[in-house]
């Protein structure tokens, strides 16, 4: 899954541990998720889209094409 994160943390001048910290996890989840090799459980997404005010859609990109029939 494409993500953020990396982007919205460095705008605010946080390191992983910073991050990790504010969301609850190990700075290792924050580097796992940032790769793209892991996606965060959905409870932990929406405390990320809350802790920088935005819809979980402008932070996570599940990279699913709809197409139209």
């Amino acid at each position: 899954m494409k993500n953020r994160l990396k982007v919205l943390r460095a705008e605010r001048d946080w390191t992983q541990a910073d991050l990790a910290a504010r969301l609850d996890v190990s700075r290792q989840t924050i580097v796992a998720i940032e790769k793209g090799k892991y996606d965060p459980s959905l409870s932990l997404a929406f405390k990320a889209a809350r802790l920088f005010a935005q819809p979980i859609e402008s932070i996570f990109d599940d990279e699913i094409e709809v197409t139209g029939s």
